[in-house]
């Protein structure tokens, strides 16, 4: 007996064997998100920097994903807010690595959060590129799987004594935050003032949170200091310590920070122009992929992004980059690529030694002129000339 087929059931029979075909293609293929945890700074007194970051990790993320990802899936961070304080750091990255089972981790915020999780990451041998942690120190004990992207924290005042050597000016006052990374910038730039011949008048270190910085401006004022560097965590220091030298007419022919942001301009106005700061990066800078890196960020944001924002954007493609050449997630085949790798990004050159402490990056200063933060040092990459000596106060 022969049977027939009615042609609609062969179709339907096709159509769902096709179905389950797919269905089980697709299950069996597609993976889980490779799952980065970190910690920022949303609230206390790094949440400047710490949000800019964190934007940086979630722009990269984005992008990541739209161009396949990494090793073929997509990646979803999870960003805790450690409030700025380092035990709460601590606590966090034991629950992103032991609770939250990530698949990696990125650093935080700056040198005292760096160093606080390094034994954590050091203990679960967790590759952890740091992004925007500079203090050389951090380095020196035997880490095997801590990499840093920024500059040496003791060059970020370089800029300026080498610009204040180059105009001929002798006397040096420096204003330093009692914490790791200010400690060791400031440090790093009376150093380089003494060995170029210069004077160091007065060298003064302050415990955070400290609103009242009238008696080493009334030293300063009373020695006639012409260049004060300031080395802090907090963009707040800054703003206060500038408005004090205004109320006291502090005239000094060049001030510069270890840090520069759109928000020192913003607090302080006119105050601002002519102030010098230490910028890792800039927009203006000609690395490949900074015009689109800029207007993603500008887009999402609403905000032009600090370097704070393009070092961890950087740092995250970096990273990618490395489990790529890799071709897994495991620790210490990430760990020899990012010792082998000399490469650019946005933020600019990448090269680390044995240690992984960078040696390629040298960062930039900026002047405010005309409300805008412009490069003036080094000469190689320059936009605009320093305007010199900062105008006094009564005209500003």
């Amino acid at each position: 007996m022969k049977y027939h087929i009615r042609p609609v059931f062969v179709f339907v029979a096709v159509f769902a064997i096709s179905i389950g075909a797919f269905w089980l293609f697709n299950t069996a293929g597609a993976e889980e998100p490779i799952r980065i945890g970190a910690t920022m700074s949303q609230s206390g007194s790094y949440s400047t920097q710490g949000t800019a970051a964190k934007n940086g990790y979630l722009l990269c993320e984005h992008d990541l994903n739209q161009s396949g990802g990494i090793l073929g899936r997509n990646i979803d961070f999870l960003i805790y807010d450690d409030e700025s304080n380092s035990e709460r750091a601590i606590s966090l990255y034991e629950q992103l690595i032991t609770e939250d089972a990530v698949d990696a981790v990125m650093g935080p915020y700056g040198s005292t959060l760096t160093e606080a999780v390094a034994p954590v990451t050091e203990r679960y041998r967790m590759v952890h590129v740091s992004p925007l942690a500079a203090t050389s120190s951090i380095w020196e004990q035997g880490r095997e799987y801590l990499f840093m992207v920024l500059p040496p924290a003791e060059l970020f005042l370089a800029g300026l004594i080498d610009m204040a050597h180059q105009n001929g000016l002798e006397s040096v006052a420096i204003i330093q935050e009692n914490a790791l990374f200010p400690k060791a910038a400031g440090s790093g730039a009376a150093r380089l003032a003494i060995e170029r011949g210069m004077n160091v008048e007065a060298s003064y270190t302050y415990n955070s949170g400290q609103e009242d910085f009238s008696d080493i401006l009334e030293i300063i004022k009373n020695t006639n200091v012409e260049v004060v560097g300031m080395a802090a965590s907090s963009l707040g220091d800054f703003i206060t310590v500038v408005r004090q030298m205004k109320e006291m007419e502090v005239n000094v022919k060049m001030f510069g920070t270890s840090g520069a942001v759109m928000q020192f301009r913003d607090e302080l106005g006119n105050l601002a122009e002519y102030a010098y700061g230490l910028s890792a990066w800039e927009p203006s800078l000609t690395n490949p992929g900074i015009p689109e890196f800029t207007e993603a960020y500008q887009n999402r944001f609403g905000i032009e992004p600090s370097f704070h924002a393009a070092g961890a954007y950087s740092s995250c493609m970096l990273f990618a980059e490395a489990i790529e050449r890799a071709g897994s997630l495991d620790s210490d085949e990430i760990r020899r690529e990012l010792l082998a790798m000399e490469t650019q990004t946005i933020f600019g050159e990448y090269a680390v030694d044995e240690r992984g402490y960078q040696i390629a990056n040298r960062g930039l200063f900026i002047q405010w002129q005309d409300g805008e933060k412009v490069i003036v040092w080094p000469d190689d990459v320059a936009t605009h000339q320093p305007r010199y000596p900062t105008p006094n106060w009564n005209n500003r």
